[in-house]
């Protein structure tokens, strides 16, 4: 087991859990208010899921944060994917931004503000049941609707939940729900029994 400390904020990897993620955009500015927007973080989303090699079990994007369900990655721990994923996010949707003008910066010895894209960290749960699994899922596909932007979690397609409910494919691989593929095994044996449709994460 891995345990990572920053200040007060406590990690644990290796353990083969799931981890629910939630990061926040800067300020929660809906500065993942577009359709361009959340496509991109899920074609990046995809990318980075490709070089490390984890299981995605659930995602949903909305305007101001999104959370993630994810396995532990092959490569590398969950704080390295979400800073690659952070900052090719930042780079693809912020581009180039004026700097102050380097005179201006020497004269008063201040640090350059840039942009921001997201919040410094992002909050991260070990999810080590089936109980935890469902309840997270749940929690996530019901987000739109509980903040009004969808009547209905089906009707967001920034979210895996029809991936569940009808056992379609979308932007970031899931293969791990279609035979002969399976998830990567966690401490909860019991998570992986029966069919990976028997719960939508809705009802």
């Amino acid at each position: 087991m891995i345990e990572l400390r920053r200040s007060r904020l406590r990690r644990f990897y290796g353990q083969g859990d799931l981890h629910f993620i939630t990061s926040s955009c800067y300020r929660r500015k809906p500065l993942l208010g577009t359709a361009r927007a959340r496509d991109i973080f899920l074609e990046l989303l995809e990318e980075v899921r490709r070089r490390f090699r984890f299981d995605v079990i659930g995602y949903v994007v909305m305007p101001e944060h999104v959370h993630l369900l994810l396995g532990e990655p092959e490569k590398g721990n969950p704080s390295r994917v979400m800073q690659v994923l952070k900052q090719r996010v930042s780079h693809r949707l912020l581009g180039k931004r004026k700097r102050r003008d380097s005179a201006q910066i020497a004269l008063w010895k201040a640090p350059v503000l840039l942009d921001h894209f997201w919040q410094p960290r992002f909050y991260d749960f070990n999810v080590f049941s089936e109980a935890k699994r469902v309840q997270k899922l749940k929690y996530m596909h019901r987000n739109p609707v509980t903040r009004g932007l969808v009547n209905s979690p089906e009707l967001l397609r920034w979210s895996s939940y029809r991936m569940y409910a009808f056992g379609g494919r979308g932007p970031v691989n899931m293969d791990w729900m279609f035979p002969p593929y399976q998830m990567k095994r966690t401490r909860s044996d019991e998570t992986y029994a029966g069919s990976p449709f028997r719960s939508t994460g809705w009802k």
